[in-house]
Parts: structure tokens; C-alpha cells; sequence
């Protein structure tokens, strides 16, 4: 754990080099960070499960607390708290300092890149989803009206901080959706790395060191896939797989489902999918299945419609025209872009997958 600890991570970046740092103590780490004058902006729910010398010293600076909520997260709802940066005579080099996990992230990092033409920002997650998957990559989405994430841009923070204290309070559900979304890294970048993962996952619930390498090392591939492709327009677009699924399911279920979850399920429908092209064989598919039942175990999708699915799947951002631009596998490590036009027998595999494979 000591050298996990020491250990930090450069990512190159044409907008700006960031770093991440892993920590023990958050309170040190915050209290080292900050200036007078930076603006602390943190989710509601993680203050309230902290300890009372850490919401002292946050109440005692400049804040602001945010609603992580999807309605918080829109684009009207950014006005009041962009007001409150200015009432508060927030300066182009003040700083802002995102304590919290996807939401909060979204709307600091949006409004960072906004405000007078960008400033810097300071990243603590606190959800494991977070740690090991968002903090890094520079990407934001924000809602406007009914539509989810349609707005966004690309503006790292300048720094992270991974410290797992944040994560002792964590709900399960949310837990399992962080190793959800790990997962996908791993079955992206091969076999060595999926089996890795299998290794440590059931040890990564109670051994902080074990959850702590799990963290370090989705980071260190996914650094791998952003540097290559920064803009999210080659490579970096096979990191998409299971999500095209995932967001329709998360969509469907009023957001019930967390997103690693989500994405978790729609992981084994892309494997499905790619069974049926021929592209794999049963067995691989079972075999990866058998990690992501763990993950998904005790929730359910049984009620979603299919109609309704392939309508949410339609409003999917990837899709070009009537094609709906999928992430497939050829096998663990070898994903890759597949297009599928709408029609009967693509409907007939979604009716299959939600009548057959989904148990009792």
C-alpha cells in the first residue's frame, strides 16, 4: 500500500499536462492545496458523510455545495452558480476545487472551462467510479432540457487526488457500478489485465491495497488510450464498449441502475451480439459473463421494453444517420467498431437477449 501511496501519474494533455496523485489523508491534501481565494465546490451528500474536521475546514473557506442530481446538471441550472463565482469576486487565477464524484466533476469541470475563457481547477473524487475512471481523460457532459449530456467539451483538471477514505462510505450499489466500469478497461486491454482483475476483485472489498492496485492500474491503461486519442475520435471510441447499451438501460430505469452497472449489462449484450455475428463462441461469452453476473447481481432489467430500448438506443450520440455505431469484441483485447442498421433481425436479438438471457 505504502508504494501504491507514492506513486503519481502524468497525463500529456494539448490543452494542459495534469497529474495524479495517490494520498491517505484528504484533509492534509485539501488543506495543503488550497488558496485563500479558490472556491471549494462539493456535493452535498459526500459533506454530509464527512468527518466534522473536514466540514469545518471546507464551512470555514470560500464554497459552494452542489446538488448531485441529473436537473442540477443541466445547463440552466449552471446560471445560479456561475452568479455565486462572481458574487464572490472569483478571479481568472483563483482556483476551483471539485470535491465529489461524476455530477459534481461534470459541473466544476464545465464551468471551469467557461469561466473567463477557463481557470484552473483541483479534482478530490470521491466515488470509486471517479477514481479510477473519470478523474482522467478531460471530458464533460452536461444536460440541456430532456436531453442527457448533450453538451461538453474537453478540460482537464490540473490535478487529482485518490484518496480512499472517500470511498469507506460508499454504498455497495455504487461500489459494484466503480468495478463495473473498471471492468470494461480490463476486457478492453487483454488478457493479462482481465485476469488481473478476476484476481482482486472479490479482495478489493475489504483490502484497501488490493482496491487501491485495481485503481492505479485501470488508470495507467486508460492514460495509455487518451494519449493516443485525445479527442475521443479513433482508438479511444473502443473504451465506448458496453455503453451504447449501458446509457439506454440507465435511461429506461430512471438512472435505478447505476452507470457501471449499466454498462455492465450492456457489456454482456454486446458480447451477445457479437455471438450472434460469429464473431466469438458461446464460451468466451459465458466465461466473461461470470465476472459481470457478480456485478450486477441483485438488481434487474427484465421490465425494459425493447421498443423503447431500440428508441433510446436510436438518441444514442455516437450513432451516425440510421446506424447505430457499436462497440463489438472479436475476443478480450480485441474490440472494435461495428455499425448495425435497425431491422428485424437486429430486434429479434434484443428480444431474444431480454426473454432468454436475463434468468427467472
Amino acid at each position: 500500500m505504502e508504494d501504491i501511496l507514492l506513486f503519481n501519474l502524468s497525463i500529456k494533455s494539448s490543452i494542459q499536462n495534469y497529474d495524479v496523485f495517490f494520498n491517505q489523508s484528504a484533509r492534509q491534501e485539501i488543506n495543503d492545496q488550497l488558496n485563500p481565494s479558490d472556491v471549494i465546490l462539493v456535493d452535498k451528500n459526500v459533506f454530509c458523510h464527512l468527518n466534522d474536521d473536514m466540514k469545518r475546514m471546507i464551512t470555514s473557506r470560500k464554497h459552494i455545495f452542489i446538488e448531485a442530481t441529473e436537473s442540477q446538471k443541466s445547463y440552466m441550472a449552471l446560471a445560479p452558480i456561475i452568479e455565486k463565482l462572481i458574487e464572490s469576486q472569483f478571479r481568472k487565477n483563483d482556483r476551483l476545487i471539485c470535491i465529489g464524484g461524476g455530477i459534481t466533476n461534470d459541473i466544476t469541470a464545465f464551468i471551469a472551462s467557461i469561466m473567463y475563457r477557463g481557470v484552473e481547477w483541483l479534482f478530490f473524487p470521491t466515488t470509486l467510479l471517479g477514481q479510477a475512471d473519470s478523474c482522467i481523460g478531460g471530458k464533460t457532459s452536461i444536460n440541456i432540457g430532456n436531453f442527457k449530456n448533450q453538451l461538453g467539451n474537453f478540460y482537464p483538471p490540473r490535478k487529482i487526488f485518490i484518496i480512499p477514505e472517500f470511498l469507506k462510505s460508499l454504498p455497495e450499489t455504487d461500489f459494484k457500478s466503480g468495478m463495473g466500469e473498471m471492468l470494461h478497461f480490463y476486457l478492453v486491454s487483454g488478457e493479462d489485465d482481465f485476469r488481473f482483475y478476476q484476481e482482486n476483485y472479490d479482495k478489493a472489498f475489504t483490502d484497501e491495497s488490493a482496491l487501491m492496485s485495481l485503481i492505479k492500474r485501470n488508470l495507467e491503461i486508460k492514460k495509455g488510450f487518451i494519449e493516443r486519442d485525445e479527442f475521443d475520435r479513433g482508438e479511444r471510441l473502443l473504451l465506448n464498449y458496453g455503453h451504447s447499451f449501458g446509457h439506454a438501460i440507465e435511461a429506461l430505469t430512471n438512472y435505478t441502475i447505476p452507470h457501471g452497472i449499466a454498462v455492465s449489462y450492456g457489456m454482456d449484450m454486446a458480447n451477445y451480439i457479437s455471438f450472434k455475428l460469429g464473431y466469438i463462441d458461446e464460451s468466451l461469452r459465458n466465461r466473461i459473463r461470470l465476472q459481470l453476473e457478480k456485478i450486477w447481481e441483485g438488481t434487474s432489467i427484465k421490465n425494459v421494453s425493447v421498443v423503447d430500448f431500440e428508441k433510446a438506443l436510436s438518441r444514442d450520440k455516437k450513432n451516425i444517420g440510421n446506424t447505430y455505431q457499436l462497440i463489438l469484441t472479436r475476443g478480450i483485447g480485441n474490440m472494435m467498431m461495428h455499425g448495425i442498421t435497425p431491422g428485424q433481425e437486429f430486434t429479434g436479438w434484443l428480444n431474444d437477449y431480454f426473454s432468454t438471457q436475463l434468468g427467472s
